[in-house]
């Protein structure tokens, strides 16, 4: 399957964050354009120490790390948008509190504060679909639940999108929102 909208927020994420010196960006091998590049692995999510299948919870799209310690979970959906699919996405993420790979000696903890960013692809939607306005609802619905008691991710922003898509906003959300507060 090719991952259009995967790839390009791969890449407008990559390029947006280039310079800044104390963060990594870590993609899926879908978020990826370059087939063989080291930042291709898959990014599983544990909800304890242990690198275990008992308490891996998920594997998510992208992870932006600040100094060694996760800071925004980014998950993409280009096919299940409906709100089971979307809210399960999260929670999984929101309930973990490790990310563990070998290729990142070792583990790498949540940030005290952690953003969850949700992408949704629209370009299958019909012209009257009210999509759009029941993510809306439902970006408010998570916001009124966070922070989820003892986990550190504290904002829910849902953008949607198709692969043609500049997504400034979410861009700007990142640079000049998210990565500001947890920076002060």
């Amino acid at each position: 399957m090719n991952h259009f909208l995967h790839k390009k927020i791969g890449t407008v994420i990559d390029n947006a964050l280039k310079g800044y010196s104390q963060i990594k960006v870590i993609k899926d091998p879908a978020c990826s354009t370059d087939e063989h590049g080291p930042d291709r692995q898959h990014i599983p999510l544990f909800v304890s120490k242990d690198n275990k299948l008992s308490t891996r919870y998920c594997c998510v799209d992208l992870l932006i790390l600040q100094d060694d310690k996760i800071r925004i979970i980014v998950e993409i959906e280009e096919s299940d948008i409906k709100p089971t699919q979307i809210c399960g996405k999260f929670l999984t993420s929101a309930l973990s509190k490790n990310y563990i790979h070998d290729k990142e000696d070792g583990r790498k903890e949540m940030g005290e504060l952690v953003a969850f960013i949700q992408v949704i692809d629209i370009s299958k939607l019909k012209d009257r679909s009210v999509k759009k306005e029941q993510f809306l609802e439902l970006e408010k619905s998570i916001n009124q639940i966070l922070p989820l008691k003892g986990r550190p991710v504290d904002e829910y922003k849902l953008f949607v999108g198709t692969a043609n898509s500049e997504f400034e906003e979410m861009l700007e959300f990142i640079k000049n929102d998210w990565l500001k507060i947890i920076s002060k």
